[in-house]
């Protein structure tokens, strides 16, 4: 319903007219199973990405638990949040393999055990492995498929349904940080953190949810992308020499799927002929024949996961793509730096009793909720241009970063961070963004590349803001630095689809080249 490939600023050269013959579209598309999808990921969002944000209050019960360092303590939720993301391009491996809804389930459980485990934590380190990398590890398996699958059910409301999905973010931290004080209170932080595995269970039946589309449906769906994934084929590798590898990658995996199949067909037939032997050869039979299937799934997953990454259609050869990680290397950090520090900088104005009334970070994430979906209607405008709206949503955001070391009144800080939440619901419309730049095939990969790209940041942006508080005792600098960082990651997005509208020889070079 909105440009958005064009509107980047790539040439496709695709003559061909999109809708020139009427396709009947699945009825689960835009619709129907499509809003169970929305929540599904929105319960997700609560369960994972809002208990991460509610960790403040384990945390302070893990200081007095352990009396260890607060840098050595803050690591536990650092290893969580950045590990969560990190592990993204890894999750994608899991859903080429596997699919969404299996990847899901498995991640639920993955979550809920390091829940459990952490219970019974006797120090610090233990957390590390428990708490920050197992479920950090099945949070990740979680969050990556309850976004991929909201694109894949979408497509004329997909800025619509990511914002309302990823709003469960936004209620998770309200819910989740009042839920878990009171169980803190009432049971105890071990007690609390059995009773919170319990309920992240149910992590599992949102991947239950997640229905994968019918055979049926997806060519329905594709036929309707045709054009666009030729065209992102293209403007991937600048060639259409890409597009007959791609070709040559698909009927090698065919190749690869026959020969098996008559691999399995020949243990089928030694099975039948077997009948008449002892049950032990038939039972291995079997067990070489689930063998030999699980094999092939795993072959082509790896194939396509790989090819994506390193093969000549890579991921890496979009230049847009690659100014989008940089820019994702940048900008969690920002988000998440003013959520752990605006409570300090209050105290050092001596605004702890207005904030404690109504604490700025609660205006934050206030605001984020609806910063979300009103971003994601106003993108699904048919004259509106997601790309657009990202980028100005990013520029403001930025300048609230820059601003707010110069804001002392409680007034103009809570302006300030009003605009911030408001701006970071930018987040709704970075799988938009993501799938208009690479399509719908690559979406799994490439967002997972750009969530581990923002791992990166959360899991070393806030260590870093406090390690430029111990050199110069403000927080000032801190924000500063952040800001100009995230402005130059924002500008180098900004003009890199203007460079390549400006420098067509580049392509041809490339084309020649290959």
């Amino acid at each position: 319903m909105y440009a958005s490939r064009e509107d980047i600023g790539y040439d496709f050269g695709d003559n061909s007219k999109v809708g020139s013959k009427p396709i009947k579209h699945s009825p689960d598309i835009d619709a129907r199973w499509a809003w169970m999808i929305v929540l599904s990921s929105f319960i997700v969002h609560i369960l994972v990405m809002g208990s991460q944000m509610a960790l403040g209050i384990l945390n302070i019960e893990w200081l007095e638990e352990f009396n260890q360092s607060r840098s050595l303590t803050a690591w536990v939720s650092s290893l969580s949040m950045g590990i969560t993301l990190i592990v993204g391009p890894f999750i994608g491996l899991f859903i080429n393999t596997c699919g969404c809804r299996k990847t899901a389930i498995i991640g639920g459980l993955l979550n809920a055990l390091g829940w459990i485990l952490s219970a019974y934590a006797s120090n610090v380190q233990y957390l590390f492995l428990t708490f920050g990398v197992t479920s950090g590890i099945g949070s990740g398996m979680v969050y990556l498929p309850a976004v991929v699958m909201v694109g894949q059910y979408f497509q004329k409301r997909r800025a619509l349904a990511q914002g309302l999905s990823t709003t469960g973010t936004g209620f998770g931290a309200f819910l989740m940080t009042a839920f878990l004080k009171y169980l803190c209170t009432e049971f105890g932080w071990r007690n609390a953190m059995f009773i919170q595995g319990a309920i992240s269970l149910n992590l599992c039946v949102c991947g239950a949810l997640m229905r994968p589309l019918s055979v049926k449906d997806v060519g329905e769906k594709y036929v309707a992308r045709r054009n666009s994934e030729d065209n992102q084929a293209k403007g991937l590798s600048h060639s259409s020499e890409t597009i007959k590898s791609s070709g040559i990658l698909s009927e090698e995996l065919e190749k690869k799927e026959v020969t098996n199949e008559e691999v399995l067909d020949s243990v089928q037939q030694t099975e039948i002929g077997g009948k008449s032997k002892s049950g032990r050869n038939m039972y291995g039979l079997r067990i070489l024949k689930r063998v030999s299937q699980l094999t092939v799934t795993f072959r082509k997953g790896f194939a396509i996961w790989s090819y994506s990454y390193f093969g000549a259609a890579s991921l890496f050869t979009n230049r847009v793509f690659v100014a989008f990680i940089i820019w994702a290397l940048f900008a969690y950090s920002s988000f998440v730096i003013p959520l752990i520090y605006l409570p300090e900088m209050v105290k050092q104005y001596n605004l702890s009793s207005q904030n404690n009334i109504f604490p700025l970070t609660s205006i934050i994430a206030i605001v984020h909720i609806f910063g979300k979906v009103v971003l994601g209607i106003i993108s699904d405008l048919p004259c509106i241009s997601a790309w657009n709206v990202f980028l100005m949503a990013n520029l403001s955001f930025v300048t609230c970063i820059l601003t707010l070391p110069l804001l002392h009144t409680y007034v103009s800080l809570a302006v300030a961070c009003g605009l911030i939440g408001f701006s970071s619901g930018y987040f709704s419309l970075m799988p938009v963004v993501t799938q208009d730049l690479v399509g719908i095939k690559h979406l799994a990969n490439a967002y997972g590349v750009i969530i581990c790209a923002s791992g990166i940041s959360a899991l070393f942006g806030p260590p870093f803001a406090g390690w430029i508080y111990d050199i110069t005792n403000k927080y000032d600098f801190s924000f500063y630095i952040s800001g100009l960082l995230y402005m130059l990651g924002t500008v180098f997005l900004l003009i890199q689809p203007y460079i390549q509208k400006k420098h067509p020889k580049e392509k041809s070079t490339e084309e020649a080249q290959v």
